[in-house]
């Protein structure tokens, strides 16, 4: 069996849960009982995987680089080369066709 892929980008925010709970932080696996200051996290949008954790191991973790933001993955992503455009075509083009010792 193939492991899945971790996520490429998070969603991160303070969490503002007040039911008398306790969680589990799923970066230092320590208890996080909900009524303390804590953040949300959401891997790639989906609130079906959303986890509670300390404030301060999300951003241990953020500063580490194990936590983009959509934005930050975004940017990090290559961009593709578009073609070149009509004009730098023709450029080329009378270039190539232009003799040695002709008229400029």
């Amino acid at each position: 069996m193939s492991k899945c892929p971790g996520p490429r980008w998070w969603n991160v925010r303070r969490a503002q849960n007040r039911k008398p709970a306790t969680y589990r932080c799923p970066l230092c696996g320590g208890l996080l009982p909900a009524l303390s200051e804590h953040m949300l996290i959401v891997p790639e949008g989906d609130s079906a995987r959303r986890r509670h954790a300390h404030s301060a191991c999300v951003l241990k973790a953020r500063k580490a680089g194990r936590l983009p933001t959509r934005d930050e993955w975004e940017r990090a992503q290559p961009r593709p080369q578009r073609p070149p455009g009509m004009a730098s075509r023709l450029r080329a083009a009378l270039t190539r066709h232009r003799s040695p010792g002709g008229d400029r």
